[in-house]
């Protein structure tokens, strides 16, 4: 089978980690069945959405100045490096996600976006916070 767009957009719906891409302004343009699954939303209820959807109020501002920075500059803090961080569900369930980010650009090195690898990881920060908290015992 030869490369075709048919085979990226395959790829990219059947990954099983959450996929989302947001344009320069953080819009919504592409959300995979694992973000649907994850957060809770259809691809059809957060197309053109912004992300705050996604995001817990308390880190929204500290995102958009991140985001905004990456935009500007072309490339993200974390250079590709996974994070953990606190994410929000279409319940408002709070979820704790590791998450990739990168810079979309197009073949001239215009920044077009940002794409996120997501994956939930709460029953395990849940379960890494009792031991903690029961002195290391399991």
């Amino acid at each position: 089978m030869e490369d075709t767009p048919a085979l990226a957009e395959w790829i990219i719906e059947q990954t099983a980690d959450a996929v989302i891409y947001a344009d320069r302004s953080g819009a919504i343009v592409r959300w995979n069945r694992a973000a649907a699954a994850l957060f809770g939303y259809s691809a059809t209820e957060t197309l053109g959405q912004n992300l705050d959807l996604i995001i817990p109020e308390h880190l929204r501002s500290a995102h958009w100045r991140g985001y905004e920075a990456a935009m500007a500059s072309g490339c993200t803090r974390l250079h590709g490096r996974a994070t953990l961080t606190r994410a929000i569900n279409k319940t408002g369930h709070k979820l704790y996600v590791e998450m990739t980010f990168s810079i979309v650009s197009d073949p001239k090195g215009e920044v077009l976006g940002s794409v996120a690898v997501a994956r939930d990881v709460t029953a395990r920060v849940e379960r890494e916070k009792s031991v903690a908290r029961d002195g290391g015992e399991m």
